[in-house]
């Protein structure tokens, strides 16, 4: 047993992303607004921890902002001087083969983007997280919540990771338990498969009518002459070099000036983690994608600064997970608060975490000394929502990505249908099934080799490169925080029925599959320290023996322009 610190705060928001901040600067406000006129003051003290070296370090998102949602939090977010990029200029969508790029004749309905904004949410959070201990809020990064601290079905807090235990799992000379941060209601706001929210759901049988479905983005910032694109300008793309029956689509945006005068250019490519064939891989879709000569004219001569992943939560209304319960509400890309047809996910994240914090204030109000929020209390989130506009877009996207479980233009044509019938899927049905991400994965045998990219270290990179651009960074000599329960299956079983994917679907080159000695079978080697938090492989391994845990604190990616 560890004697553990124990910290005690009244309101506990873990991850410092745009639901987590939104939720605490909103319940700030509130909590002033009824101070200036109520007899009986509140004033709980409000935490924000952050996984994170540096809030934003870990913020990750291909960044066209619909500013609704931040506008409802801060509606003079302009005059404060909110980082953005540019007001998006132009618009273009383009089916793409091998060599051609058509440009449809129209925009699709949900990728239009007049009076949006082209930003870097990594600067926006930064900038929020300031404005956040302006305000008087406790934000905390580096502080990785490992456990949850639970009596029953409550949830009184989060254990945060020990420090100083080498990989071996012995303490080191600077060992340090986590301490115990306790609150009257926690909220979860890791960002997509967080990690608490996921032994939550599992604990208490919190799973949305279906299962949640996953995609991978990867994505690199560029500074390129700026001659190539003008800030603002919006391009999605679909097509090429996804196969048929694989989900995903990609984008270019045109960004700021660049460090060197230059034009900073996001372009990415997102893939469905519903895939069947196990030799998928995200990053080598995406290195490919940058061959395109419409791409190529984009980049060429210019320079990759920045590189990252992210998975995002494509289920829908139908597969959020119930948001709240004793002690506990769930909010952001951790709840599924993400619009899958129009490819948003902030404005609805910043206000999931203002109806949060507004379920939190009439908990206050009406309990000020209870010891924790019950139930009766955080269901307000879910009555708020309803209620709510992010509810009704939502809810219009709730049959889109199950069309394209089989295949693209099954998937399209589901598409249209629901853009068309208000949210009804092909055939006027509602409610479309689907499994969870790795249940569509086929067994295989091992893939065929991929074919090596042309112009290596130019336009297109390895994901050890890669990876070196995201500023990735972890203590070497810590337990290692990818959790595989039955190591065995994987040198046995899932070679010989999968070829390990997680070889293939991993885009930081975590997993490699080596021989120890010239000659000998391969087994797999993990390389923790390049792990970039996307949880790939949390979702998409088949036999689900891998759990990704919070590491050391502050280890993890250091983006900075994405």
């Amino acid at each position: 047993m560890v004697e553990r610190d124990s910290m005690e705060f009244d309101v506990v928001i873990v991850g410092a992303g745009p639901a987590g901040l939104a939720c605490a600067i909103h319940l700030k406000n509130l909590l002033d607004r009824h101070n200036e006129t109520a007899e009986t003051k509140l004033e709980p003290e409000i935490v924000v921890l952050e996984k994170g070296k540096e809030v934003g370090a870990h913020i990750y998102s291909g960044a066209v902002m619909d500013p609704k949602g931040l506008a409802q939090l801060m509606p003079d977010w302009k005059d404060q001087g909110c980082p953005i990029e540019s007001e998006v200029t132009a618009d273009a969508t383009f089916w793409l083969t091998g060599k051609k790029a058509r440009k449809l004749p129209l925009t699709p309905p949900p990728l239009k983007n007049h009076g949006y904004y082209v930003v870097s949410l990594n600067r926006l959070i930064r900038w929020l997280g300031e404005k956040a201990e302006g305000m008087g809020i406790s934000v905390f990064p580096g502080f990785p919540a490992r456990e949850l601290v639970m009596d029953g079905d409550k949830v009184e807090g989060i254990q945060l990771a020990d420090a100083g235990v080498d990989k071996h799992g012995q303490h080191k000379s600077n060992y340090e338990p986590g301490a115990l941060i306790l609150g009257k209601v926690t909220v979860l706001s890791e960002g997509s498969r967080g990690s608490l929210t996921k032994q939550l759901i599992k604990k208490q049988k919190l799973e949305g009518r279906n299962p949640e479905i996953y995609a991978t983005g990867v994505k690199e910032v560029w500074e390129v002459p700026k001659d190539r694109l003008p800030a603002g300008s919006v391009w999605h793309t679909m097509g090429w070099p996804h196969p048929p029956e694989t989900f995903g689509g990609g984008w270019v945006y045109g960004m700021g000036d660049g460090p060197e005068g230059g034009r900073l250019v996001s372009i990415g490519l997102v893939t469905g983690l519903g895939y069947a064939d196990p030799g998928t891989d995200p990053h080598y879709f995406f290195q490919q994608y940058k061959t395109h000569p419409k791409m190529r004219a984009v980049l060429e001569g210019g320079k990759m600064l920045d590189y990252g992943a992210k998975t995002l939560p494509e289920g829908g209304y139908y597969s959020m997970p119930r948001n709240h319960g004793e002690g506990f509400l769930i909010i952001g890309d951790s709840g599924g608060f993400m619009n899958n047809m129009r490819l948003k996910g902030i404005h609805t994240a910043f206000r999931s975490g203002m109806l949060a914090a507004e379920a939190i204030f009439d908990g206050l109000v009406a309990e000020p000394d209870a010891e924790l929020l019950g139930a009766r209390h955080t269901s307000g989130l879910q009555k708020k929502f309803e209620s709510d506009w992010s509810h009704a877009e939502i809810f219009k996207s709730r049959n889109f990505h199950q069309g394209f479980s089989h295949g693209r233009m099954a998937g399209l044509v589901n598409a249209a249908f629901v853009t068309l019938f208000n949210g009804k899927g092909t055939f006027f049905r509602d409610g479309l099934r689907n499994k969870a991400s790795h249940e569509y994965m086929q067994k295989k045998p091992a893939p065929v080799k991929k074919p090596k990219l042309p112009e290596a270290g130019t336009l297109t990179f390895d994901k050890v490169t890669d990876v070196y651009a995201s500023n990735t960074m972890h203590e070497e000599d810590q337990p290692c925080h990818l959790v595989i329960t039955e190591p065995d299956i994987c040198n046995t079983r899932c070679k010989t029925e999968y070829g390990n994917p997680c070889q293939h679907f991993c885009p930081a080159s975590v997993y490699e599959m080596v021989a120890k000695d010239e000659g000998s079978v391969t087994e797999l080697q993990l390389n923790p320290s390049n792990c970039v938090h996307c949880k790939t492989c949390d979702i998409a391994d088949p036999y689900q023996i891998i759990n990704w845990v919070t590491p050391e604190g502050g280890g993890g990616p250091g983006y900075r322009l994405l």
